[in-house]
């Protein structure tokens, strides 16, 4: 082998950083039980950019054994590929990577919750030797069935540290925030704003409950077909859903609560086309706060979800240990509040 195709070792890292190996291992496992020097941790990583050292990833696995190696790798497993379009998720994908970076762990893998009843695939993933822990996003919104919940429960069954971000599992920690909460909040804004005729629109789980809770508590009408107006998860499916309904009535609610930020926009921008003043004739409020919704004609007022801290909150419940499961399950759920703006 020529000198110019010679892979570099710690070995060579350490003689020309003139520091013992163990001081290199140290530096590159993230190691934080022994103290290194600021600047003899900056003139090691100097040598292996100058040298081009890259770790021998078999060569770790065998000296610390396949299960400690994999102890630093993190699967995450995404509802559908959709997810990649959306911008709430993005920044819960972006706070997991921060995070994992931050801590020394590694994402070995991002899949889709479909993809995992392949049992080849699964097989290949999800066991001890690959990853020491597995977060799962919003996966309520995929699982349909017995088959569905049967895939959750061979997963707890290989993978002891598991988080459910954005959802929770019965038996699983989780990290999420009050859907329920965060929709009575917003809809008791509407209603201190002065606004009585409220409806919702939006994803059909328990931010239709919050929406009714705080109509019931100031005795408006909470009858679902008068409160509950359409099902829509993004954009084109709020414009659709909204389109229909002032099509068909001609007419549509003084206020509307809306599931999420998307379904606003969605929303606002039929309403825009149709010349509707917001909030002169149809206020709104959504769930989110994702960057555009700042930016919108007029800028939404919407609930502030800790999207990013979820994602960066799962990575540490798996690095301190607390992501157990059963009796030990710890499920966190961070809080929302109001970001006001001109839409209501």
């Amino acid at each position: 082998m020529s000198k110019e195709n010679k892979k570099v070792t710690q070995n060579d890292v350490a003689r020309e950083a003139g520091v013992t190996r163990s001081m290199v291992s140290y530096v590159i496992s993230g190691n934080t039980e022994r103290s290194v020097a600021p600047e003899t941790r900056q003139r090691i990583l100097d040598v292996i950019e100058r040298l081009g050292y890259r770790p021998n990833k078999a060569a770790q696995a065998l000296q610390q054994g396949d299960v400690a190696f994999a102890s630093r790798q993190i699967g995450v497993v995404l509802c559908s590929p959709d997810v990649f379009r959306r911008p709430y998720y993005t920044e819960i994908i972006a706070g997991i990577h921060t995070a994992a970076h931050e801590k020394k762990y590694h994402v070995r893998f991002i899949r889709f919750f479909e993809e995992l009843k392949d049992p080849i695939l699964f097989n290949e993933l999800i066991h001890e030797e690959e990853i020491g822990s597995l977060i799962l996003v919003s996966t309520d919104q995929c699982m349909k069935d017995d088959s569905d919940r049967a895939v959750i429960e061979k997963i707890r069954s290989r993978v002891k540290k598991v988080v459910c971000v954005e959802w929770q599992y019965p038996g699983l920690s989780s990290i999420s925030f009050d859907r329920r909460e965060a929709a009575r909040l917003a809809t008791e804004h509407l209603y201190f704003k002065g606004y009585k005729d409220i409806a919702y629109l939006g994803q059909n789980d328990n931010r239709i409950d919050g929406v009714r809770a705080c109509l019931m508590e100031h005795n408006l009408d909470t009858s679902l077909e008068k409160v509950y107006i359409g099902s829509a998860f993004d954009m084109s499916g709020s414009y659709e859903e909204i389109k229909k309904i002032y099509e068909k009535t001609k007419t549509l609610p003084r206020a509307i609560v809306c599931g999420s930020d998307e379904v606003a926009i969605g929303i606002l921008c039929y309403l825009n086309e149709q010349k509707i003043k917001v909030p002169q004739e149809v206020a709104l409020i959504s769930i989110d706060n994702i960057e555009t919704s700042s930016f919108t004609n007029p800028p939404l007022t919407t609930m502030n979800v800790q999207k990013t801290a979820m994602g960066s909150r799962a990575v540490e419940m798996i690095v301190n240990g607390t992501a157990q499961q059963n009796e030990n399950a710890l499920d966190i759920s961070l809080p929302t509040n109001l970001v006001e703006r001109a839409s209501c």
